[in-house]
């Protein structure tokens, strides 16, 4: 009997990586095979999921102090994080970030850099940004763009959000104001019109410019493609080879909600694993909403759904997320076996 273990992280509490790495442990001492393959949406946790930093540059944060941010290059390829150069961490969280200010001069930076080191072809992954300037500061550390003609440029996106929206969507998480999301609104409006101007590209419509605070927009701009980033990562590990003939599929994240189903990493485990006739087991810390998940459960066919806040409770869960992983599926192979 195989099983394929390609969780998500839990936010705060555990990485992919130890999530599969538990999986695995229960499925052999249960007697099962287990392919480890931990994956991502294209948010934080991507450039580890795709076989971590091997490199170190240093750049300009969101707020102007110089980062060092870790990113990968292997035979062509780099993987970028722009978190790691632009992220909300950087700023010191929602308290510290100045959301008007900030911005992705230092994401910019990085995928020059892997440029010059060779690279042809540059991952983006998205997510846990500082920033709302719709990407003009990486443009600007791009420029002249003419440079970028050689290079496949793919972007990682993890939500699908509009580039108008981003504001109204996030700019809270960043710190601002209601002030502050009306003026960054605007701002995006504006600079979505240059861009039409000067690129010939519109990116108001286009499913996920909005990702990283218009990021993935102003990329677009400069002719990066826009790509699911669950897909993308699938795509990269050879999932559906892993998936095809297993016995079952474990998959999991720290919250299920409406959004696990819409480009997250449940969903699209699922709708992977169903369309090759494998049975899928979400462990979830925490489910939200509980009718309207079930529903879209029952929709892309999960077979069972274990949250680890209702059966450890929410104390244990968050302090042994790994340990009360490895017990669930222990339990839920022995019952298949």
């Amino acid at each position: 009997m195989r099983v394929v273990a390609a969780p998500d992280k839990f936010r705060g509490t555990a990485t992919a990586a130890e999530v599969a790495a538990a999986v695995g442990r229960a499925a052999r001492a249960a007697g099962w095979r287990c392919d480890e393959i931990p994956v991502a949406d294209g948010g934080d946790g991507l450039l580890d999921v795709l076989g971590g930093p091997n490199r170190t540059s240093v750049v300009t944060g969101p707020l102007g102090d110089p980062v060092e941010a870790g990113w990968r290059y292997e035979r062509g390829t780099a993987v970028i994080e722009m978190a790691r150069a632009s992220g909300l961490l950087l700023a010191g969280g929602p308290e510290g970030n100045d959301p008007i200010a900030a911005d992705t001069h230092g994401t910019g930076e990085l995928i020059q850099t892997a440029v010059e080191a060779g690279a042809t072809r540059v991952i983006v992954g998205l997510g846990g940004s500082a920033t709302t300037d719709g990407g003009l500061g990486a443009l600007r550390a791009l420029y002249p763009h003419q440079r970028l003609r050689a290079v496949e440029l793919l972007v990682a996106c993890d939500v699908r959000t509009r580039f108008l929206d981003a504001a109204e969507v996030f700019g809270p998480q960043k710190g601002a104001s209601r002030a502050q999301v009306r003026l960054l609104t605007n701002r995006l409006a504006r600079l979505a019109d240059v861009y039409r101007e000067d690129h010939g590209v519109d990116v108001r419509d286009l499913p996920g410019a909005g990702a990283a605070g218009g990021l993935a927009g102003g990329l677009a701009a400069i002719g990066a493609q826009l790509l699911d980033g669950f897909a993308l990562v699938a795509d990269e590990l050879e999932l559906d080879q892993a998936v095809e003939g297993a016995d079952l599929v474990v998959t999991g994240e720290g919250f299920l909600d409406d959004a696990s189903f819409e480009g997250k990493v449940v969903g699209g485990v699922a709708e992977l694993a169903a369309d090759l006739g494998v049975p899928v087991v979400a462990v979830v810390g925490e489910e939200v909403d509980l009718d309207s998940v079930h529903a879209a459960v029952r929709e892309c066919g999960i077979a069972e759904v274990v949250s680890l806040v209702e059966r450890f409770g929410r104390e244990r869960a968050m302090s042994d997320t790994v340990g009360c992983v490895e017990q669930v599926v222990a339990d839920v192979l022995a019952a298949r076996s």
